[in-house]
């Protein structure tokens, strides 16, 4: 794995191919010693998936002030060299490992009764600029355990950050527009009256607007599962983690 190949974007093809470069292999690879790409890879996904981390905190009852120190403070600790020395990479999937070592700071966090301000250490996420509390008060107000919860937010994320690395790739080929008004139809079914009236706004035929429907569909499938290889260790995992975000979802 060279040290410079770029893991920022995702890659078409099968399983195999996906595994050249990927954040969470770079970080299980480089755990022993020094790799600066291996922090940077890391500090990535923090960045990406940090709205299930917060959430979970606050369905543990947190108030907002110490939900967001925790969650820095705990990113923080996880950009420490020793961090990932007993993360097993056979079994290695960056959603359980994230999840598990957070529970683990937040037992060690209570039973050392800290109260002084937190997340001294570097700035991984702004929380202005985030809306987190925001985003989190648009939340459901039901019941879901913090670990259901975190599951579910977790399939979200990855879903968003397939869904924006698809329409990048959309907007880079010039098709922008027909993105944007087929977009509602890649998780929902359209009847033929939906199809007519893209079609009118585009300058296209309901069946040319179902034909690109179709070739989204099964690029953005590609896309997640692109996504999913950057948060397990191996090809193996791909498939049982992109069935997993289907059933967190349901």
């Amino acid at each position: 794995m060279s040290a410079s190949t770029n893991t920022d974007e995702p890659s078409a093809g099968g399983a195999n191919g996906l595994f050249h470069t990927t954040h969470w292999s770079v970080i299980l690879a480089a755990r022993e010693g020094e790799a600066p790409q291996a922090n940077a890879a890391l500090e990535r996904l923090c960045r990406s998936y940090w709205y299930p981390l917060y959430g979970f905190i606050r369905r543990r009852g947190m108030g907002v002030e110490d939900a967001q120190d925790l969650t820095q403070e705990f990113f923080s600790r996880m950009l420490q060299r020793d961090f990932l020395r007993n993360v097993a990479r056979e079994k290695g999937r960056f959603r359980t490992f994230l999840l598990a070592s957070l529970k683990n700071f937040l037992t060690s966090e209570w039973r050392r009764g800290q109260t002084a301000k937190r997340g001294g250490g570097q700035l991984i996420v702004s929380w202005d600029e985030l809306h987190a509390e925001e985003r989190y008060g648009n939340e459901p107000t039901d019941e879901l355990m913090p670990d259901r919860f975190f599951d579910q937010r977790w399939a979200m994320a990855v879903m968003e950050e397939a869904m924006a690395a698809l329409a990048a790739e959309q907007t880079a080929a010039g098709k922008a527009a027909q993105f944007a008004s087929v977009k509602p139809y890649l998780s929902t079914e359209a009847g033929k009256a939906d199809y007519e009236t893209v079609a009118a706004t585009l300058g296209m035929t309901p069946g040319a607007v179902s034909v690109a429907v179709h070739r989204l569909r099964r690029r953005f499938s590609e896309v997640v599962r692109s996504v999913v290889s950057h948060t397990v260790a191996s090809p193996d995992q791909v498939e049982q983690e992109v069935q997993f975000l289907a059933q967190a979802l349901q």
